[in-house]
């Protein structure tokens, strides 16, 4: 199952990223502490379940399910709070959230209620598909012989193996810096000059949209390669990209701020970024 996270508290993700990945409840497939911002992804990305906080600045948790609801039909909610609110909580469930997790998260909980979704999930898609089946007339039992994958291009696979060992394939924003990447190579004429905000416009008519996902991506990419370095930092993902992809005082400022040194962290120049992304695909 594909799972997305939302919370204000970047810790709570941290958290349920952890869980989850640990004991292999699911693929995170995007995490985000904006509602405004996940409403954009959820589009992209296409969750089987979202794990929303009920109280957020900018949008609430329920507010958020019943506009979700409208627009991406087929998601599974479940809601995180701290709140004992009887109306509340009643105003949750009738927005279309299926399960509640306490704050403080509890591991066990987690495993639990993501169990018994994923579960009730797959239940309805086996009624689905059995409706299908009864519905449709008998297709030809002859085997028919399925056309040969499409070969990826080696720069686009090379993009996707970095994207890997930083840890965020999985996001949303990942797929734009493919798509960029991608273009660079292939336009490399007229595509160095480009402004980030021209080289987006090429795939969307919300260019800021995909600069906002491609930005928080990278950032996530700095985050894990600091934490790769507080852990090992002989680690080879750490040596060879953190003074390439990255600059590596800025990644040493990251690293100070998780180790509570600093209050502010690392920052990212995403065509600096994306440039030498370009590089090591070319190769």
């Amino acid at each position: 199952m594909k799972i997305y996270l939302i919370d204000d508290d970047p810790n709570i993700l941290n958290i349920l990223k952890i869980i989850i990945q640990t004991r292999n409840l699911g693929e995170i497939c995007g995490l985000c502490g904006s509602p405004v911002d996940a409403m954009e992804d959820l589009k992209y990305c296409k969750p089987d379940i979202v794990i929303i906080d009920l109280l957020m600045p900018g949008m609430d948790g329920i507010s958020f399910v019943k506009q979700a609801n409208v627009q991406h039909p087929g998601i599974a909610y479940i809601m995180l709070s701290q709140v004992s609110n009887k109306d509340m909580i009643s105003a949750a469930y009738e927005s279309g959230v299926e399960f509640f997790i306490q704050k403080p998260i509890n591991a066990i909980e987690v495993e639990s209620v993501l169990t018994k979704v994923s579960q009730s999930i797959a239940m309805k898609r086996t009624l689905s598909s059995m409706q299908t089946l009864f519905m449709t007339q008998m297709q030809d039992m002859m085997p028919k012989a399925s056309p040969a994958p499409r070969q990826e291009p080696a720069h686009i696979q090379k993009a996707k193996d970095i994207l890997q060992r930083l840890g965020v394939i999985g996001e949303i924003g990942s797929k734009d810096i493919i798509q960029v990447v991608d273009y660079m190579i292939t336009h490399r004429d007229t595509a160095t000059d480009m402004t980030l905000t021209e080289l987006c416009a090429r795939f969307s008519d919300t260019p800021k949209s995909v600069e906002q996902r491609i930005r928080r991506t990278a950032n996530t990419a700095m985050v894990n390669l600091a934490h790769l370095g507080l852990e090992d930092y002989s680690n080879d993902t750490f040596i060879e990209y953190s003074n390439t992809l990255f600059n590596f005082e800025q990644i040493r400022a990251e690293m100070d701020h998780i180790r509570g040194r600093n209050l502010k962290g690392g920052n990212v120049k995403i065509r600096n970024f994306l440039n030498a992304l370009m590089s090591y695909c070319y190769k």
